[in-house]
């Protein structure tokens, strides 16, 4: 339970309907102790820490103005929806923040009423709410219910959120899009609209005389409903005369207020208030600072977006004593010493090149990288413009972040079998993130596109090749998936070697039954395979490398055993390795014993890799009790 000495506010608040209760002046002092809460629970249960922490005083303005859940408020990605949880009746639940069977990170409808949409992917907010608003004028127009969607200046970027603003200006509705504008996303924001945002600026005096001139000409009937679009529009143009500025939102009759302070609580409470009853699609932009509290986080936001644990008092960050490199630092300085060799060597990010460790590349090759921000679909074709231009792209793109790109990838790069590298981080289980950003299903939706390669290294070595690999071909667009976490060892100084496409590699022999694997999971099943040896249960093990085109000498050597045969993939059991094996089987008229493991066929929520390595069964117990199940 909370301590209500530390938290006199805070504690009280069980609902909205509490946060209601208070006096607007007590407000600041809820904010600043939401804060010290958020500093002492993610210094030791780590979490989205910087953008939480820069969107308190809009989650308790809204919460305060609204009458949630009955209004709905719609959260973009969800990084930042932290004191949201709070004071919607999960303050007492939020030591279980990411945890398995805890609360999740992100909003859910599944957990929560207040949670009113999924988040966890950018740029989807506009759209969902703006469906929410047209649905309440549909279903009952004479009630009032508002609407808000809460977006980030990076967010905004995104093209979903370009077609819900394009969408909410010619549907009516009474959608409120509430702009956290902090400067960032995770890396620092790029681009002309974050240009743009820095330097916006429409009077508050103006806009209020502009929706009082219309009330009053509405009032005496000389204009309706049909004309407001016309006033609006020669409004907006007097405007931009006058002021020299033309307004982006309002060039798309959405009312446009701000910018205006985004940590000023009773600012907001007022300013909610005077437009939230306004008729039409509306923005109301507010500047805010990310990590705004803990002056480390205000100093490094993009490194304090997630920052792991850390000493509240000092800031210190707890770092681990490992040498060993993680997966994307092997890509990122593998892919940097391979630019330094052939300079049609270019990289393309969507807002992640920390993330990605293309940074790494970036740093030494600023002109030949490519940050694009939150737009995966542009990345991909993007990079299909530059591999028809006769450069060698890769694209480092998280997988479940890819998949808003599919059709760019099938359209604009597979079809003119154009040689762009997919470096595919994050693939599998990711742990803490939970249901949205799982790597599951990327070998499943990339195995049916033709002509795309698609491999899954092992460990350090094998990624490092494989980027090499991918890289001498040219005949197609080639997929290199990984996951999130530390590889095996630090690989560096190993010499690049060109692998045979298509071509797996047996690790050991066995006479009992088969084992194939797909990527680092291999060290689950080895381990497997090990505690199965000292009970006399003798299996062979094969990596497969490649998932596409597969090792068919690997499959008619493992056949030809005829001994059950296990797949491991961590990867989604619909789709991917076992499912290419089966079909493999089936039509070659092949009867032998076939067992799929991998990510069942349903979402899986958060925990650590272990735990829903186990709640999946792929780790090492439960591979080896498959296959002493299968030889018994």
């Amino acid at each position: 339970m909370i301590d209500a000495d530390k938290y006199p506010l805070l504690s009280r608040i069980d609902s909205p309907a509490d946060l209601r209760r208070l006096d607007v002046e007590s407000l600041p002092t809820l904010c600043a102790e939401i804060r010290r809460y958020l500093i002492t629970e993610l210094s030791s249960n780590p979490g989205h820490f910087a953008s939480s922490m820069g969107s308190v005083e809009i989650t308790v303005a809204l919460h305060y103005v609204l009458d949630t859940p009955e209004d709905r408020i719609v959260w973009d990605v969800g990084h930042q929806a932290y004191a949201h949880k709070l004071l919607t009746g999960r303050r007492d639940a939020f030591h279980g923040n990411r945890k398995m069977g805890g609360i999740s990170g992100f909003p859910t409808p599944e957990e929560s009423p207040y949670d009113t949409f999924t988040a966890g992917h950018a740029s989807n907010s506009i759209s969902a709410a703006l469906g929410m608003s047209v649905a309440a004028r549909l279903k009952d127009n004479d009630k009032v219910r508002h609407t808000v969607a809460v977006i980030g200046d990076a967010s905004i970027s995104g093209g979903l959120a370009f077609e819900g603003l394009n969408n909410a200006a010619n549907t009516p509705n009474n959608l409120m899009i509430v702009l956290n504008d902090n400067d960032m996303s995770i890396d620092k924001n790029v681009g002309s609209l974050h240009s743009y945002l820095a330097h916006i600026n429409t009077s508050k005096h103006y806009n209020s005389l502009r929706y009082n001139v219309y009330r009053f000409f509405r009032r005496i009937h000389l204009i309706g409903d049909n004309g407001k679009g016309f006033v609006l529009r020669f409004n907006n143009a007097m405007k931009s005369l006058i002021g020299g500025q033309q307004n982006i939102f309002e060039g798309l009759n959405i009312r446009y207020f701000g910018p205006f302070d985004g940590h000023d609580v009773r600012k907001l409470v007022k300013v909610f208030n005077e437009i939230k009853d306004m008729d039409g699609p509306k923005i109301l932009h507010l500047r805010t600072v990310k990590g705004k509290g803990y002056a480390p986080a205000e100093a490094d936001p993009a490194n304090w977006h997630a920052p792991g644990k850390f000493d509240p008092e000092t800031g210190v960050r707890q770092t681990g004593n490992s040498t060993v490199p993680k997966y994307q630092d092997v890509f990122g300085q593998a892919l940097t010493a391979l630019a330094a060799e052939n300079p049609r060597i270019v990289a393309i990010t969507a807002a992640m090149p920390t993330g990605t460790s293309i940074s790494v590349m970036q740093e030494a090759f600023p002109d030949r990288v490519f940050d694009v921000g939150i737009s995966e679909g542009h990345a991909v074709t993007f990079a299909g413009g530059l591999a028809k231009e006769g450069l060698l792209p890769v694209v480092g793109i998280y997988s479940s972040f890819l998949q808003r790109a599919y059709d760019s990838i099938i359209h604009d790069v597979a079809i003119q079998h154009l040689p762009v590298v997919f470096a595919i981080d994050r693939a599998g289980l990711v742990g803490e993130d939970g249901v949205t950003h799982h790597g599951a299903f990327d070998l499943a939706y990339l195995d049916v596109i033709p002509g795309m390669t698609i491999s899954a290294p092992s460990d350090a070595e094998s990624l490092r090749n494989l980027l090499y690999t991918a890289i001498q071909r040219e005949d197609g667009p080639f997929a290199i998936r990984y996951p999130r976490g530390s590889a095996d060892r630090d690989a560096s100084a190993i010499p690049f070697t060109e692998l045979p496409v298509g071509k797996g590699r047996k690790l050991s022999d066995g006479t009992d039954a088969v084992v194939l694997t797909l990527g680092p999971i291999k060290d689950e099943a080895a381990k497997a395979i090990a505690t199965l040896a000292e009970k006399g249960i003798s299996a062979a093990h094969y990596d497969m490398l490649f998932l596409k085109p597969i090792d068919t000498d690997i499959l008619k050597e493992a056949v030809a055993m005829n001994v059950p045969i296990i797949t491991v993939e961590d990867g989604s059991i619909t789709g991917g390795l076992g499912a290419t094996v089966a079909a493999w089987m089936k039509q070659n008229g092949i009867n032998v014993p076939l067992r799929t493991l991998g990510i069942p066929d349903k979402f899986v929520h958060h925990g650590t890799i272990a735990q829903l390595r186990d709640l999946c069964g792929l780790d090492a117990k439960a591979i080896a009790e498959t296959i002493a199940e299968a030889t018994a």
